[in-house]
């Protein structure tokens, strides 16, 4: 009997961590038990990208400390790491090109790693008009599989106006492949059978059930830091530390970007309504 061939893959999650929880970390080792019981996948990475400070939703703090409050959080892991990537961008880029950064730099060749400062402008360029041919030379280029991991909320995203545009999500998801975390009231299953776009390509989705039910939002979080309550045990120890020792989250920080139109909302819309 031919023994099936087990495909490496590295998960990419981006979002505003904002601050990091336990459950975006536990989202990691879900979808890495849900992929590898498979016995198709053998998870060898995980990636945390968290968006620039151009994204501009309310309550954002500094891209600087959500970086630091990440690599906080995973310091004592051996296959998550944190990318400042996305971070640096002086403005806000659509998770399709984040995917596409992400997916050059695993195909790049060890002979190209000690030039990647080297041509970091002329390659960001390069992840706009290549995607294209990205999409035609996966299935024959060997190395991991980028998949995206997210959580239901982001899944059923999809479905707000001007929040994604349409080619992105058939890049993402027909391309690279999603993982999606279940949540409590969610319903992935419907959800995806509910879109065409994505039950074209519903096998590239795959959908982790939380039979642990851990509702951790940092919302929440948020709201309880600037009341002055306890946090302890949803987020790291080292990050509830950094958070207290810089007196990051108030009802002054809540108010960041109040009046400001979302990033991809104000893209979308000016696109729509000029067109």
């Amino acid at each position: 009997m031919q023994k099936q061939k087990v495909t490496e893959v590295v998960l990419l999650a981006c979002g505003s961590f904002n601050p990091i929880t336990n459950m975006h970390l536990r989202m990691f080792e879900l979808a890495r038990d849900h992929l590898q019981d498979t016995g198709q996948y053998s998870v060898v990475k995980g990636i945390i990208s968290p968006v620039g400070d151009a994204y501009r939703k309310k309550g954002l703090i500094e891209a600087s400390h959500r970086l630091e409050m990440a690599r906080l959080a995973t310091a004592n892991s051996d296959w998550i790491k944190v990318d400042d990537w996305e971070s640096l961008q002086a403005e806000w880029l659509e998770t399709a090109k984040v995917v596409r950064h992400h997916y050059e730099e695993l195909h790049a060749g060890d002979h190209n790693k000690d030039d990647v400062d080297t041509v970091h402008h002329s390659k960001k360029r390069r992840i706009d008009e290549n995607h294209s041919e990205i999409s035609r030379h996966q299935e024959r280029r060997d190395g991991p599989q980028l998949m995206l991991l997210c959580g239901a909320d982001v899944l059923e995203s999809f479905a707000v106006p001007n929040l994604w545009k349409q080619e992105d999500i058939a890049e993402i998801v027909g391309c690279h492949g999603l993982v999606c975390i279940t949540r409590s009231g969610s319903d992935p299953y419907k959800f995806i059978h509910q879109s065409d776009d994505l039950w074209q390509h519903h096998r590239n989705i795959h959908v982790v059930h939380e039979w642990i039910t851990n509702e951790i939002s940092a919302t929440h979080v948020r709201r309880a830091l600037r009341r002055g309550y306890s946090v302890r045990y949803l987020l790291p120890e080292n990050v509830i530390d950094y958070i207290q020792e810089r007196r990051l989250y108030s009802a002054e920080s809540e108010q960041k970007n109040a009046d400001i139109i979302l990033a991809p909302l104000q893209r979308y819309t000016s696109a729509s309504s000029s067109s």
